[in-house]
């Protein structure tokens, strides 16, 4: 008999596998509402973060659905095991992208404030403006969003370090951190973004390399907590 290789699965999987498992075999049928994620988190041993990524990946499988300020409801399917793999099963879970994005990209900012020329801080600040423009329009700001967090590796002059960083935003751009995002997509969070990227862009502009990492690790530790704020108590 063959072996069959074996894949380090990642920890929101084997929740979510766990809850699914629990929704087939009746324990939750379609309308009942799961336990809250603290209680989840305790009786499973696990962070709440990493609970929150599971119940999210099964969000995006229509196996429940998140109501903000009621809870997590089990849906009707149709019976059929969802087929593998599934859209949920990325690389890594949300909360893990934004930690390694606080690692490379508040690098990435202190590298900038170091070497970047005057065309590439215009450069920077043209994104926040694209921000500001889709914002004043009523679009989503991911494109602007995107061409900002670029722009800085970019004046890092480190070709790598942008392969990196353009790695970390396709995941940012995939279903799981999207239906986490979904929940909390307000104009106020994307006006606290942009606050927070100026920061980021004044540091670079001024060359103060610890201040540019330390205004990137901000903003993106202020990600963290955003989508760490729980769900009973957003309306």
């Amino acid at each position: 008999m063959p072996f069959q290789s074996i894949e380090p699965r990642r920890l929101y999987r084997q929740i979510a596998d766990q809850i699914r498992g629990l929704i087939r075999s009746g324990e939750f049928p379609a309308g009942a509402r799961l336990p809250p994620e603290r209680d989840l988190a305790k009786q499973l041993g696990v962070s709440r973060p990493s609970v929150r990524e599971a119940l999210i990946a099964l969000e995006v499988e229509k196996l429940v659905e998140v109501r903000i300020g009621s809870g997590i409801y089990v849906l009707a399917t149709s019976g059929k095991p969802v087929e593998t793999p599934r859209e949920s099963d990325a690389p890594a879970g949300p909360f893990e992208l934004l930690r390694a994005r606080y690692v490379i990209e508040s690098e990435c900012a202190a590298l900038a404030a170091k070497s970047a020329k005057r065309p590439q801080v215009a450069a920077i600040e043209q994104a926040i403006e694209e921000m500001a423009r889709e914002h004043a329009d009523g679009r989503h700001l991911l494109a602007g969003d995107r061409l900002f967090h670029l722009r800085i590796a970019e004046a890092t002059g480190n070709g790598a370090l942008v392969h990196v960083v353009k790695t970390l935003w396709e995941e940012r751009t995939g279903p799981l951190y999207q239906q986490l995002e979904h929940h909390y997509d307000t104009p106020g969070l994307w006006e606290a973004a942009m606050a927070e990227h100026r920061a980021v862009l004044n540091a670079i502009s001024a060359h103060d390399a610890t201040a540019a990492r330390a205004a990137m690790q901000r903003h993106l530790n202020m990600a963290y907590k955003r989508f760490s704020k729980g769900w009973d108590t957003l309306q």
